[in-house]
């Protein structure tokens, strides 16, 4: 029964393969030309980036724009250089980039552009040479490089020409090797890379399992604490006043008392359950649970929320931890004036919270409320970043994937 498989005489068969051969050579080709003049531009980007790298760290936080541009020029370079290949050469499977990978690839893959380079030049010349021996045999001897006022032999362009055509073929096949070179560097540097991640993967889940359950202890003695240290009084102190009322003559001032305690207890564990879970999250999301905190806060609090959609919630929770520390870090230690929120994705998926204060600086990333930030991000696969010198500013930089 036929179907959509079509059958060609054995002839025309032959010259269909040879038409996709040769196309496909003239593909590895460009694909092995452009690479050549991009792994150049590639390398004057390394040699640009590093300067810029090194003037973006003495600078401090004033060098942040530079080092913005540099990881942004990698990954755009490098996401360039992966189109080309999947193009040109075949399919090529990537991990998530980041900018180190791509400063990497990028520092590394000029020598087998340069290669490409090599190897196209060499073609380019036997193809000039063969010319020029051919139309030197073809127009007896006066044309070209070989002349002579005799005709040239046959057999003497022959003799000549074999190592040139040997060479050509090295050439030609030199192309396809460079290509698939290509794809092969390119999978090396940012493909999966199953074993070496997979014992890192479980030294880091092995690492943040702890580091969660350290976390979740220190919070549970947080907790004891802030209900021992205030709640806990002030229910003594509203016991006090209501038995001193039931034994007063006149008890209503007492009573009023009595309730004003009432009231900051039930304030006080209103506080407790926030800083536990914000409820404001499950109902509103991130943004105005942020927004939530900067009313309360001491400290004036301006809110740069560029998201469009939600994330997963340990996302949202995680983020809002690291504000809302970097936020009571500010007003109570660092005593600065004002404190800014930048929330924004990543073009690598990720999500990216800046906390600038004003203030004294001095923050030690080791001390407890850091730390144990830095383990709930890190859990998250997220790092966390303090710079904060002596005489401010200090920055809190947490990056989450949000996937």
């Amino acid at each position: 029964m036929p179907g959509n498989h079509v059958e060609y005489p054995p002839e025309q068969s032959d010259r269909i393969a040879v038409s996709s051969l040769i196309g496909r050579w003239l593909l590895a080709l460009a694909g092995v030309l452009l690479g050549g003049l991009t792994s150049v531009a590639g390398l004057l980007f390394i040699a640009v980036a590093s300067v810029a790298l090194v003037s973006g760290h003495v600078l401090g936080k004033r060098g942040e724009p530079v080092r913005a541009a540099v990881a942004e020029g990698a990954l755009t370079l490098t996401a360039l250089e992966v189109r080309r290949i999947i193009r040109f050469h075949g399919r090529l499977r990537t991990d998530a980039l980041t900018p180190r990978r791509c400063r990497t690839y990028l520092g590394m893959r000029w020598a087998v552009g340069l290669l490409g380079l090599g190897v196209v030049l060499l073609l380019v010349l036997c193809l000039a040479v063969a010319g020029s021996m051919l139309s030197a045999w073809l127009l007896n001897g006066s044309w070209g490089l070989i002349e002579s006022s005799d005709r040239v032999a046959a057999l003497l362009v022959a003799s000549a020409a074999l190592p040139g055509i040997l060479l050509m073929f090295v050439a030609a096949v030199g192309v396809v090797g460079v290509g698939s070179l290509d794809r092969w560097f390119g999978a090396r540097v940012l493909g999966p890379q199953t074993d070496r991640l997979l014992r890192h993967r479980v030294a880091e889940l092995t690492s943040s399992r702890n580091h969660v359950v350290d976390a979740i202890d220190d919070e549970r003695r947080r907790i004891e604490r802030d209900l021992h240290d205030g709640v806990q009084q002030q229910l003594v102190a509203l016991g006090m006043l209501i038995g001193q009322a039931r034994r007063a003559d006149e008890p209503g001032e007492l009573l009023d008392r009595a309730r004003a305690t009432a009231q900051e207890a039930i304030g006080e564990l209103r506080e407790v359950a926030n800083r536990v879970y914000p409820i404001a999250l499950d109902h509103s999301g991130l943004h105005q649970a942020l927004e939530t905190m900067a009313e309360r806060a001491t400290v004036p609090v301006r809110i740069t929320y560029e998201l469009k959609e939600r994330v997963r919630p340990a996302v949202e929770t995680a983020l809002y931890f690291v504000v809302a520390e970097a936020v009571t870090n500010a007003a109570k230690h660092a005593s600065a004036q004002v404190v800014n929120v930048t929330v924004t994705r990543q073009k690598v998926e990720r999500i990216r919270v800046v906390v600038t204060d004003d203030g004294a600086g001095g923050a030690d990333p080791s001390g407890t409320g850091l730390s144990g930030l830095a383990r709930r991000v890190a859990a998250l696969d997220g790092t966390l970043t303090v710079d904060s010198p002596c005489g401010g500013p200090t920055v809190v930089t947490a990056s989450i994937p949000c996937g």
